[in-house]
């Protein structure tokens, strides 16, 4: 998984807009158009209504699903009245929310944006979409130089906790069972209605709309099955041709490739690469997968939430997956190091620093550690950390590793808190 985004939480990616726009007042001439990219139902909306709330009159809201971002003239009266609002308040915040649906929408903004410049108008743009591939796309193509981008990234258990005031070891284990989308939060006492929303308003719009509209998906029902393969192995690592194996409908292992692609562009599902010092066998491993909430797992699994105690094998994996994805979400480049029969659960690289980790979801022996001790031998640049329940501690101690408890891992948030 190679990392190119300013990935944020919600209230730093609040905090990072409001500075920009901030500084931006006293500045002739547009701020660059800052493009916010994310998952479904992470409170990008939301985020902007904030905005709008906090710059007042000197702010203009535009939903660009709404019916009339249909109507003939819509771009061309949308600009005259976002230009005559900076002139009369001298200055304006133009927020645009799913920009992505209107067509053509990076060559207009281009337009606009350049326009602005030229006449130096204080009007600074947000605008945001729920497709990485849709606004990447586009900004690459049109508005090179002309913006920044963030992404405002699924929630993690510190996220939970800000927002709603619950318990870290409680936010933690949501995390695990339930992912943490905030839209779902309230209602997860009621296990049908909250499945039925993580289903209806992220799950399928992301993979039935979002991924669908950027073509080339020649196959949508192989696309949805390997997304199925995808959540049924979390955190496993699987070769393409295996893959090709588990699917209905057979294609190429160039399609079952990009399509893999496609999920993890729409924040659904990673492809961790493998670690190895020779670019060709980072090239040609087998991915492992790990879906990007564990939402989705939950939603998928007819079995339903694996209990630590009876079945301590899916318990495991799904521990495994949402700490892999906990890093993946926080922007760091994950991968993973397998020399048979040693393996090292994941390798990170980024602002938490070089670590090697293992994730143990039950009891851990010093024999459990073995690969790990091992890359650490071979690559003594990156750290080896344990991540298991408190019973690990003391096999960590004994032989010489770094230990969190899952619970401290996954509230973590700039960095690992050790």
């Amino acid at each position: 998984m190679v990392v190119n985004e300013y990935r944020l939480s919600y209230r730093q990616c609040l905090g990072t807009l409001l500075k920009r726009l901030g500084q931006a007042e006293a500045a002739q001439g547009p701020l660059p158009i800052q493009l916010l990219t994310g998952p479904r139902q992470v409170g990008k909306t939301t985020l902007m209504l904030e905005i709008a709330s906090q710059h007042g009159e000197r702010a203009l809201y535009v939903p660009c699903d709404s019916p009339e971002s249909a109507l003939p003239g819509f771009w061309e009266q949308l600009w005259s009245r976002a230009e005559a609002l900076a002139k009369a308040q001298g200055g304006c915040v133009l927020l645009l929310d799913e920009v992505h649906l209107l067509a053509a929408w990076a060559s207009r903004l281009k337009a606009a944006w350049d326009r602005l410049k030229r006449k130096k108008v204080s009007l600074h743009v947000v605008a945001t979409g729920s497709s990485a591939l849709r606004l990447a796309t586009g900004s690459r193509e049109s508005l090179a130089g002309r913006f920044e981008r963030l992404t405002l990234s699924h929630w993690s258990a510190a996220s939970l906790v800000e927002a709603f005031g619950v318990d870290e070891s409680e936010a933690a284990e949501l995390i695990v069972k339930e992912g943490g989308y905030p839209g779902a939060f309230g209602l997860r006492t009621e296990p049908r209605r909250w499945a039925a929303y993580v289903h209806d308003a992220i799950l399928e719009p992301a993979i039935g709309r979002d991924i669908l509209a950027l073509a080339p998906v020649r196959k949508p029902a192989l696309l949805r099955q390997v997304f199925a393969v995808a959540v049924s192995s979390p955190a496993q690592i699987i070769s393409l041709k295996k893959l090709q194996g588990q699917l209905q409908d057979a294609g190429a292992l160039e399609t079952i490739a990009h399509y893999l692609s496609l999920l993890e562009e729409g924040y659904l599902v990673a492809s961790l690469g493998k670690f190895s010092p020779r670019p060709a066998r980072r090239r040609n491993a087998p991915p492992k997968l790990v879906v990007l909430s564990n939402a989705l797992l939950n939603v998928a699994h007819p079995e339903g939430v694996p209990a630590p105690g009876r079945d301590a094998a899916r318990f495991g994996a799904w521990l495994e997956n949402a700490c892999l994805a906990h890093a993946c979400n926080a922007g760091q480049q994950v991968l993973y190091w397998r020399e048979e029969p040693l393996e090292v659960d994941a390798v990170i690289d980024g602002s938490w620093g070089k670590w090697a980790i293992e994730v143990k979801g039950g009891p851990v022996q010093a024999l459990d550690l073995k690969g790990l001790l091992e890359f650490h031998k071979r690559f003594p640049q990156y750290k080896p950390l344990l991540v298991a329940g408190e019973t690990g501690r003391r096999t960590a101690q004994a032989v010489g590793v770094q230990f969190l408890t899952w619970q401290e891992y996954l509230l973590g948030t700039d960095s690992l808190p050790l």
